[in-house]
């Protein structure tokens, strides 16, 4: 795990990346906010936390990290010791962790439910879009208090690191560590004049089977009707059996589920 700290005194704001191995743009932000070192308002932790995963392009060594919260210090594995580590590193800071998919090229924000950290960051992120996980957050980071997920685009493209960088900006804006944007960055891309957020809650993962071929016709937050076919598994034809809105759906992002069925619950401005 590597740790930067930008700022004089006792970080309560950090912004973690590299937590999958196979997901460089999070690390890449990191690099890039510590080589422009910005001038900050209050102090800011940056992390890479799974440095040898990186180096092998791997998810992770023995087990995924982001399952493994809130670790053990003795654990037998690589993953489960950092969970501590990390999980320590972070204790008492409002923290954004950035990730990548394979299923949706457009960045969009995670939280466990919805409370007054989602509140006060989220609209100000360049997002339109918040998963509420609550159920299926078990042994993720994002269970750790006063913590916000974004996947930021399609995993191993420049498209999300460039993302990643303008949503860790973004995040310290919101959080009061780095001055409004200035005129000359991407509009929107620091949080400025925030929009309204649709917010989406999880409900049930969408099983798939063992196959050789997958296609999956559902795009991702836009509603499947009853009846309507959203998948094939070699030539079987999955249809819906009551209305669902997809999340991170795609013919290979999970190894057993084609992705998430959840159910629209608002809009948060």
């Amino acid at each position: 795990m590597r740790i930067h700290q930008l700022g004089e005194g006792v970080p309560e704001v950090a912004v973690v990346g590299g937590i999958h191995g196979d997901e460089p743009c999070g690390p890449a932000a990191v690099d890039r906010l510590v080589s422009e070192s910005p001038a900050l308002e209050r102090p800011v932790k940056l992390i890479v936390a799974n440095e040898a995963a990186l180096e092998r392009d791997e998810r992770y060594l023995d087990e995924d990290l982001n399952r493994a919260f809130p670790g053990d210090p003795d654990a037998d594995t690589h993953e489960g010791r950092l969970a501590h580590d990390l999980a320590r590193e972070l204790e008492g800071s409002t923290t954004l962790a950035l990730h990548s998919t394979q299923s949706y090229a457009e960045p969009f924000a995670l939280c466990d439910t919805v409370d007054e950290i989602a509140r006060a960051v989220v609209p100000h992120l360049p997002v339109d879009t918040l998963i509420e996980t609550d159920l299926f957050t078990e042994g993720r980071l994002i269970e750790h208090p006063h913590t916000v997920e974004v996947e930021c685009g399609l995993q191993g493209t420049e498209g999300a690191a460039e993302n990643a960088y303008w949503l860790a900006r973004a995040f310290l804006v919101a959080t009061g560590a780095l001055s409004a944007p200035t005129v000359e960055e991407p509009a929107g891309a620091a949080g400025a004049d925030p929009g309204a957020v649709d917010v989406f809650r999880l409900r049930q993962p969408v099983g798939k089977p063992p196959a050789e071929e997958y296609e999956v016709f559902a795009h991702n937050f836009e509603r499947v009707d009853v009846g309507e076919r959203f998948a094939v598994a070699d030539g079987e034809t999955f249809t819906a059996d009551e209305p669902f809105y997809p999340v991170l759906m795609s013919a290979r992002g999970y190894a057993d589920a084609f992705g998430y069925a959840a159910e629209k619950v608002g809009t948060m401005e």
